[in-house]
């Protein structure tokens, strides 16, 4: 019995020296807990804190900017710039490969193998080709980024890295999956590079909605447009036709169009004749692969020969030639004459008064005498304006007669421009130099005015309507494997008769050449048709590649 108290007694202490021993340990482990998280909260010397990507600075060598841009954006496994591939030059068996290979040759081709099977694999990964300058190794002129899907943060990491090249010329984006929500993110990328980027190829990117034509603006500066197997139906056809000109406005830079392997079909191929109508920029255009017959044929045929003006365009040319008339009036020099006339008038009078005062003094006299003559010009010459602006309010501001015969009592020379008239009625004592310095201006004014409306070009009258002429500005045009037969080829028979019979590209030096290049190849008529035949040859001595290689065999032989 005394055994069991003690037993209980004793079972309470015996732990207690375990407890502080357990306790001190606990207490030295959160010390050490303690240590460590002061320890991770100073960063170590020698480490940066992770960097914001807005702060970097591109340095224009893209491989550099876009792995620093992916790394500071969180972007672990991100796509390597390479160099674009070339193809290599035909491969030369020597005299070594006939012989038998060794035991060493066997085991380094199957070493070899193993790296040629992940370099395949490597070679599905995806990766930004570049191509660069050959006079600067670091300069990068094309971006093609192929057969993988941009998204947006790689989008937003390209629109901060590509601004910085200077020498970009193109930029190609085949089958990356774009949406319309990425184009209009690319477009407004555009404007921020290097004004040499003129070549844009977006291939293999359906959109829903078709916003293609947002590349082709006003304010756009791309030149050459690729849109091929886009699936461009007669929708998206109507909204690139309005991008190249509309009754008010036209695209000035854009120098040539592909819309290859598409969906356009009769209804496209209008509306891409309509937009050529006033369209005087473009020089190279590709419907090939598409849909089109022969009423979208026609209606393209009848772009490059005379064709009727619409009411519309009608309304909108006699404006024009209103606006112009009114600029030529305020800057036409009768009304400076007329009030010329007038101060020299009182000059005259002042100069007799003072004549006749200083009657005593001969040599005075000379000098006094000569503004008199020249005053009495003005006045005539001031007269002369009076009778012509009394007889001419009726007149429409587009006829010159009264100008004409102004200038022609003005002066004895020959003078055909407006401006010219202007700058020889100012005043006696402009120089040669000021005097061509002016016409300069005054033609690059006309010049500007006709370019901004191909409808101020001088028409044709016929029963009662307007014919304007003909696209003599489009030089190429590819309408391979279409589904034209020969009711079309009637249509392109005409209007390359027109283009043979008034531009001529030896003759013409500085206007249009026209014509010079068309395809009609594998549509739905017989090769050997009259009509084919007829076209073919009319177009075969203005092909400039043919005419070439015709030349250099006749210096040949």
């Amino acid at each position: 019995m005394s055994n069991e108290p003690s037993a209980t007694g004793t079972s309470p202490r015996t732990p207690r020296p375990g407890a502080q021993k357990s306790s001190g340990a606990v207490t030295k482990k959160g010390d050490r807990a303690a240590k460590e998280k002061a320890a991770t909260a100073l960063p170590p010397v020698g480490e940066e804190e992770p960097k914001n990507p807005e702060e970097y600075q591109c340095s224009g060598i893209l491989e550099t900017d876009f792995a620093e841009l992916c790394a500071r954006s969180g972007y672990t496994d991100f796509p390597k710039v390479v160099t674009r591939p070339r193809p290599h030059q035909n491969f030369v068996p020597s005299a070594s490969m006939s012989e038998k290979p060794t035991q060493e040759d066997q085991r380094l081709s199957a070493s070899c193998s193993q790296n040629s099977m992940e370099s395949k694999y490597v070679f599905f990964r995806p990766t930004i080709q570049v191509e660069m300058e050959p006079e600067d190794s670091k300069a990068v002129k094309e971006v093609y980024i192929r057969g993988w899907k941009v998204e947006d943060r790689i989008l937003g990491i390209l629109s901060k890295c590509l601004p910085s090249l200077s020498q970009l010329q193109a930029i190609n984006l085949w089958k990356v999956g774009l949406t319309d929500k990425t184009l209009t993110t690319f477009i407004a990328l555009l404007p921020l590079c290097s004004s040499t980027l003129r070549k844009v190829s977006l291939e293999g990117n359906p959109l829903p909605e078709q916003s293609y034509y947002k590349l082709m603006g006003l304010d756009s500066t791309i030149a050459h447009l690729s849109l091929r197997n886009n699936n461009i139906d007669d929708h998206g056809a109507q909204l690139l036709g309005q991008a190249l000109s509309t009754l008010h406005n036209s695209n000035r830079t854009l120098v040539s169009l592909n819309l290859g392997f598409n969906h356009i079909g009769d209804e496209g191929a209008g509306y891409i004749a309509d937009g050529l109508r006033l369209n005087r920029s473009l020089l190279w255009l590709s419907l090939a692969h598409n849909r089109i017959q022969d009423k979208g044929a026609l209606k393209l045929a009848e772009v490059l020969r005379p064709f009727e003006l619409t009411h519309r365009e009608v309304v909108e040319r006699r404006r024009l030639l209103l606006e112009k008339g009114s600029q030529e009036r305020s800057r036409s020099p009768s009304s400076s004459r007329h009030g010329d006339s007038k101060t020299e008038r009182e000059k005259s009078q002042t100069m007799g008064i003072s004549s006749a005062a200083l009657a005593d003094k001969p040599e005075k006299m000379q000098t006094v005498k000569t503004p008199k003559g020249l005053g009495k010009k003005k006045e005539k010459s001031g007269e002369v304006v009076k009778k012509e602006e009394k007889s001419g309010p009726g007149q429409s501001p587009t006829q010159g007669t009264p100008k004409k015969e102004d200038a022609t009592k003005a002066s004895k020379g020959k003078v055909t421009i407006p401006e010219q008239k202007m700058t020889k009625g100012k005043g006696p004592k402009t120089g040669s130099k000021e005097k061509r310095s002016i016409l300069l201006e005054s033609e690059l004014v006309v010049e500007a005015t006709e370019m901004v409306n191909p409808l101020l070009e001088p028409v044709e009258h016929r029963d009662g309507k307007v014919f304007m002429p003909g696209n003599k500005v489009l030089l190429h045009l590819n309408l391979l494997r279409n589904r034209i037969t020969e009711v079309g080829l009637e249509g392109f028979l005409t209007a390359v008769q027109y283009q043979v019979q008034f531009s001529k590209p030896k003759t013409s030096s500085k206007g249009p050449l026209g014509l010079l290049w068309l395809s009609l190849a594998k549509n739905c008529f017989d090769p050997q048709c009259p009509t084919y035949t007829m076209i073919q040859e009319l177009m075969l001595p203005r092909d400039p590649v043919k005419a070439k290689v015709r030349e250099e065999e006749a210096t040949a032989t």
